[in-house]
């Protein structure tokens, strides 16, 4: 794997980080998906240093990732003794992952509106 210049979220990816928070997803979720988009494949060292977040914190919202479909996990064994280098994959374009999140949300609303309808006719008939 070639070795890249180190990349860091802009101004324009932060505030889509913000939005997203706010939207619901979880803060180090939306850094690691805005991130990783922007590469074929990344290191789980570079993406800690890109987002600013430990291994532990990446590993967490990389299996999320990974449980949505989002994302793939490659092992690259080193020379000799040691672990694994884990080899990150976006599998999915951040369009299609912006729908599916905009799906999702669209369904909570509908959720809440039903609550919100059926509250509404407990309380008439009483």
């Amino acid at each position: 794997m070639r070795r890249r210049e180190s990349y860091v979220l802009d101004e324009k990816e932060d505030k889509a980080v913000q939005i997203f928070t706010e939207l619901g997803m979880p803060k180090n979720l939306a850094k690691i998906l805005l991130y990783i988009s922007q590469f074929d494949e990344c290191k789980c060292a570079d993406i800690e240093h890109g987002v600013d977040l430990r291994q532990p914190e990446v590993s967490i919202a990389m299996q999320e990732l990974r449980k949505r479909g989002w994302a793939k996990k490659q092992d690259l064994k080193k020379k000799g003794k040691g672990r694994p280098v884990h080899i990150y994959k976006p599998t999915t374009d951040l369009s299609k992952i912006l729908k599916s999140f905009e799906q999702e949300k669209l369904k909570e609303i509908e959720c809440v509106k039903n609550d919100i309808s059926e509250l509404k006719n407990i309380i008439a008939s009483r």
